[in-house]
């Protein structure tokens, strides 16, 4: 493996002849082997702690090491790339059969948020798997991901497959912080390495969300709200607590954080979100025109049951307060105070969020980013979207398929500025009374086998015939 530069050659495989995949030919199903290695490969990641608390000290190297063990016994050069020590992104290229064809990358990184192992059934990074559950911090966000990458790409190599396209693959430090020692810093400073990369796929999305009535949706991410992290500043008298005080800090911050939570957005439907309220509709059999001036979002969010979780985050901008730091004693008033918005914004809505910031903190208080990255969103009329949308219905023809935007963010805002359009896609079929969602960053995360088997078989379908 080389620690700088990752190269264009393709697996070498260690058995059999290359093989190309015409689009219009059935696909033989991943071997036996890589359903087996999904699953270890999800448990041994978990297993390393890569814990990313924000403040500098998380290590991804030891998992890097380990998956770039892995790409190189399937024959890939992978590179070993690093801003800060320790913080250790790895890139490879699986060379494909069309040398014209536009490049994809499929990335997902490597740190994981915190765990406290008191909260949880099990160690949060015993990776143990259980009644046919893998268990532990990353098990969906998304070391799952990055071991059905591995699977595939060393199932390839044992029969000699290639990709139409070239694949870069990446995997990433840093996610869950700024991003800055990982797909920031490869899209700033290796860009030469998503040479031809013109879409990319990762996570939060093709899973299966379960709509009631024995409906199956598979929500395929083609946007993204941007991020508004803030850092709001009151500054007032000084004092003592006993005194009359009409410029006190912590009070004009709290009249601001009060005006900030209470805040209802406008609607604000971006081309995605349009798309999946009206797919939506469609399968519930509602009769809705959302282009109409006087189309109501909210009352359609009413009569989708359980679908309105999918689109309810992403109709308007949000900004919700999550952290307050004022004074050191009692009876001070303190000359400042400090608080932290989580803000996030629809694509097109960022003026919009500025104005309303700017009054709803008020004339005493004044906000700027504390991080900030844009918003996305991917065509829905792409090939790369129809393949996608053809491999979970060839694995799931009672699914259904339909787009979303994320309410979150992912490393796609970084890889967007190498010109690379970025969708949510790492399939699962998950079992009814599953809540995917709610197990990102939350306690007892876990996948099933099951879901990884179906990942792994929906992933090689659509690389093969991306």
């Amino acid at each position: 493996m080389a620690d700088r530069q990752a190269g264009r050659a393709g697996p070498s495989g260690p058995v059999g002849p290359t093989m190309s995949v015409d689009a219009a030919d059935p696909v033989a199903p991943v071997d036996r082997q890589a359903l087996d290695e999904v699953v270890r490969f999800t448990s041994e990641l978990i297993r390393i702690d890569t814990s990313n608390a924000g403040d500098g000290a998380c290590r991804e190297r030891p998992a890097a090491e380990y998956v770039a063990e892995r790409l190189a016994e399937a024959g890939l050069e992978p590179a070993l790339l690093e801003r800060s020590k320790g913080r250790t992104n790895v890139v490879a290229r699986i060379a494909g059969t069309d040398p014209g064809a536009d490049a994809l990358l499929v990335h997902g990184h490597l740190d994981v948020v915190p765990a406290e192992p008191a909260d949880w059934s099990v160690h949060p990074f015993s990776g143990e798997v259980r009644e046919g559950v893998v268990w532990g911090r990353g098990a969906i966000d998304m070391k799952n991901m990055d071991a059905m990458v591995l699977a595939v790409a060393r199932a390839w190599a044992r029969a000699g497959v290639r990709p139409r396209r070239d694949l870069v693959l990446a995997f990433t430090a840093d996610e869950e912080a700024s991003a800055h020692d990982g797909s920031g810093f490869l899209a700033d400073h290796h860009a030469d390495l998503f040479e031809g990369c013109t879409e990319g796929i990762s996570e939060s999305g093709a899973f299966t969300f379960h709509a009631g009535g024995g409906m199956r949706l598979y929500p395929i991410a083609a946007g993204e709200r941007g991020t508004a992290w803030l850092k709001l500043t009151a500054r007032g008298q000084a004092g003592h607590g006993s005194k009359v005080n009409h410029a006190n800090a912590v009070s004009r911050l709290a009249a601001a954080v009060a005006r900030i939570g209470e805040y209802r957005w406008p609607v604000r439907l971006t081309p995605t979100v349009r798309a999946a309220l009206c797919r939506l509709a469609a399968l519930h059999d509602l009769d809705v025109d959302a282009g109409s001036p006087d189309f109501d979002v909210d009352a359609l969010l009413g009569k989708l049951g359980p679908c309105a979780k999918l689109v309810e985050p992403t109709v308007r901008n949000s900004a919700n307060p999550t952290m307050l730091d004022a004074g050191y004693k009692i009876n001070v008033i303190p000359g400042s105070a400090v608080a932290y918005v989580d803000g996030r914004v629809v694509p097109g809505g960022e003026a919009e969020f500025r104005t309303a910031m700017d009054a709803l903190t008020g004339p005493d208080v004044t906000w700027d980013y504390h991080h900030g990255e844009v918003a996305l969103e991917a065509p829905l009329d792409s090939p790369t979207y129809a393949a996608m949308r053809a491999a979970i219905e060839r694995f799931d023809p009672q699914g259904h398929v339909v787009p979303y935007c994320m309410s979150g963010g992912t490393d796609a805002k970084q890889f967007s500025r190498l010109g690379i359009a970025g969708y949510g896609f790492s399939p699962l079929k998950l079992p009814e009374g599953f809540d995917y969602q709610a197990l990102f960053h939350g306690v007892d995360e876990r996948v099933p086998v099951e879901a990884l088997h179906f990942g792994v078989r929906v992933l090689d379908d659509f690389l093969r015939r991306a």
